[in-house]
């Protein structure tokens, strides 16, 4: 068939996406194009599709042009345009002699011969939508049943395009609501009547995560776990999907998702019946909104007050612990809570406080102390930040294995409790489903933290206040009888020296300027070491850190001091190692063994034996010095460091002293992270005994 349905216009572009014919299938056309061709009798036969100002092909039969050439053609001017225009059959048995071609012929068309059958298609409302024809390459005479064929056809046509563009319609519209559905913040699931999930959208699919979703409402992963607001259980026939194919309307339901292995979730439901056509309800649909952030914050927010109440409410860190730990456990949803403090002296970190929540049946053993570096907290306190383990059943979680079997805890967080620049305790806290780290859950457990660190402070000030008050007056009276004793001794001899005539002078006077020696002599040196306490208290005084070697320093002083007392009835013994390596300031701690067995030596006055013993003990090194002199009552034994303090012992016997050597000697040693105190002692005499940590800090 060589008929051009053209008119000779050329083709132009097509149009763009969404127009009719991209809409419509062609093979279901074609068929139609077959079927007018065969009903009247011609070889051709072609179904166009009105599209804008042109016509498309939409199906075709017995084309001997190539499709692509007439895809598209203009209505104007154009056979097929003239059933479009004109809204009516238009039937010509020859083409060569047809007046109404003739017209087209002046307007540029190519005579041609040939028949042309050619009929409107149009919608239920009457609208054209397009045009069917046959067409024959010769003249002919078309019958009464070859036109009612195409024009019966061309119904044909009207219920496949009107039937294709509604399932495109149909189509459209459920990508659109899916994309909207898509776009939702909210979970959305719908069930038919029967209770079979029919919607999920990709929001819900999320909320799910790894978890099957569930054909029917009948199927158990639809209510395992879940609890309502108050924590009760929710049945199967509880659902918000069954409330509402029940009927009810929901607005607002809160849900919880908790269990072992996973973190607990919230969710808030709404939910209705779909109603359909007669007040039938044909199922049901729900919207899920997760408020797990917002019922986070809230209990944040929560937590802090409690927290913030429990420390405001108790005595000291120890009782307070306890109320922290339930406040952090109850309201932040942790299984289990630690609280450790540092041991310097022992160089261990202790446990004082644990909770767990009530609900949590397995054994949680927590140790009673943990070496520098070991175990969590010890790592904690080493590491000096928070440290965050997703799962403590995974190797290397610093939780031994059978720990975390029996406790069946996996998700552990470690925070330093600081009290200024120092870490004085550890908070662990423990839950039991594996998490990852949580910016927002650590900076909210690093203020609890800092607000236990804030408490102890405050604590600290506190006491030493109160000791400062308790103290001043004591001090006051100390130093003005230890400076008065000696200003007074040099005033009445220099009063004397000044009234003596000159045969006392000569006789006397030698003896009584080594007096006021003497005495100068004590007073520059209480002066001395008053400034030196100063010093070292305000941090004027240098301390330099640096690796010495303690066995060293202690050697010296003992070979020093047993020179001092040779020919004395007191022995010096020690039992130290070869080498005792640790970070120190070696002319320091040697002004504060010079002082402690010049102490040793001094209250012996009847003789004696002294010991010095030095040993590494966990991580720190122990030095005590032991003497077997007068000693020291034990209620006495802190005061000896508040400064010019002197025993009672000591007074009776005259012996001298400024009472500060034992003061002198804990200021260098707190500068060296370490402590000093006097502890008890098996006999007659007195130990006292020194810490010094390995590490550097």
């Amino acid at each position: 068939m060589d008929l051009d349905p053209r008119a000779g216009v050329e083709p132009t572009p097509s149009a763009g996406p969404g127009s009719t014919t991209t809409v419509l299938a062609s093979g279901a056309a074609d068929h139609l194009a077959a079927l007018i061709a065969r009903s009247a009798r011609a070889p051709c036969g072609m179904v166009h599709v009105v599209e804008g100002d042109h016509l498309k092909l939409y199906g075709s039969y017995g084309l001997e042009t190539p499709r692509e050439q007439i895809a598209e053609i203009p209505i104007a001017g154009t056979i097929p345009g003239l059933v479009v225009t004109s809204g009516l059959p238009l039937v010509i048995g020859d083409l060569g002699t047809d007046e109404r071609v003739r017209e087209l012929m002046r307007a540029g068309v190519r005579r041609r011969p040939g028949a042309y059958l050619g009929q409107p298609i149009r919608d239920e409302t009457g609208a054209i939508l397009g045009m069917c024809c046959a067409v024959d390459a010769d003249p002919r005479r078309w019958s009464t049943g070859e036109i009612s064929a195409v024009a019966e056809a061309a119904q044909v046509g009207t219920m496949l395009i009107t039937e294709q563009l509604s399932r495109y319609e149909i189509d459209r519209q459920r990508r659109f609501l899916d994309a909207v559905l898509d776009s939702l913040h909210d979970g959305v699931t719908a069930c038919d009547a029967d209770g079979r999930i029919v919607l999920v959208n990709s929001r819900m699919q999320k909320l799910w995560g790894d978890t099957r979703l569930p054909r029917s409402l009948d199927e158990d992963a639809t209510v395992a776990g879940l609890t309502d607001g108050e924590g009760d259980p929710i049945n199967a026939e509880d659902t918000a999907l069954f409330r509402a194919l029940r009927g009810e309307r929901l607005r607002g339901e809160e849900l919880v998702l908790q269990g072992r292995g996973r973190p607990t979730r919230y969710y808030v439901i709404d939910a209705q019946p779909i109603i359909g056509p007669g007040g039938r309800t044909v199922g049901a649909v729900q919207a899920v909104q997760d408020v797990t952030r917002r019922k986070r914050a809230e209990r944040f927010r929560t937590c802090e007050l409690s927290v913030i109440t429990a420390l405001a409410d108790a005595p000291g860190i120890e009782a307070a612990g306890p109320r922290v730990l339930e406040a952090i456990v109850r309201t932040l949803g942790w299984t289990h809570a630690e609280l450790w403090l540092v041991d310097d002296d022992a160089g261990v970190i202790r446990s004082v406080a644990q909770w767990s929540t009530p609900a949590w049946d397995s054994d949680i053993e927590v140790p009673a102390e943990l070496p520098y570096g070991v175990g969590l907290a010890g790592r904690a306190w080493q590491a000096g930040k928070p440290l965050w383990i997703r799962d403590v059943e995974n190797p290397q979680s610093l939780i031994s294995p059978e720990t975390a079997a029996e406790s069946q805890l996996h998700a552990a967080l470690a925070i330093p409790v600081r009290h200024g620049l120092e870490a004085f305790g550890v908070l662990n806290v423990f839950s039991g489903s594996a998490e990852s780290p949580d910016d927002e859950l650590l900076a909210l457990m690093s203020g609890i933290a800092a607000h236990i660190g804030q408490f102890v402070e405050r604590d600290v000030v506190e006491d030493l206040q109160r000791q400062l008050v308790r103290t001043k007056n004591e001090y006051l009276a100390l130093i003005g009888h230890e400076l008065r004793t000696p200003l007074t001794s040099i005033g009445a001899y220099t009063e004397l020296l000044r009234e003596a005539d000159a045969e006392t002078l000569a006789a006397d006077g030698p003896a009584m300027l080594e007096v006021i020696e003497r005495n100068t002599t004590q007073l520059r040196h209480i002066i001395g070491e008053l400034l030196e306490l100063s010093a070292l208290d305000t941090g004027h005084a240098n301390v330099h850190l640096m690796p010495m070697d303690l066995a060293e320093v202690v050697r010296e002083a003992v070979d020093r001091t047993r020179e001092a007392v040779s020919g004395e009835p007191i022995t010096i013994d020690t039992d130290l190692p070869a080498e005792l390596v640790l970070p120190g300031d070696g002319k320091r701690l040697r002004q504060v063994l010079d002082n402690l067995l010049g102490n040793a030596v001094k209250y012996s006055p009847d003789g004696g034996h002294v010991t010095v013993t030095l040993r590494v003990s966990g991580r720190a090194a122990e030095l005590s010095v032991s003497d077997t002199g007068i000693g020291v009552s034990p209620e006495e034994r802190e005061k000896m460091f508040t400064g010019l303090y002197r025993t009672s012992r000591a007074r009776d016997r005259a012996i001298p002293g400024s009472g500060l050597g034992l003061t002198l000697s804990r200021a260098v040693v707190q500068r060296h992270h370490g402590s000093v105190q006097l502890v008890e002692h098996d006999g007659p005499g007195t130990t006292v005994l020194v810490k010094l940590p390995l590490d550097a800090r």
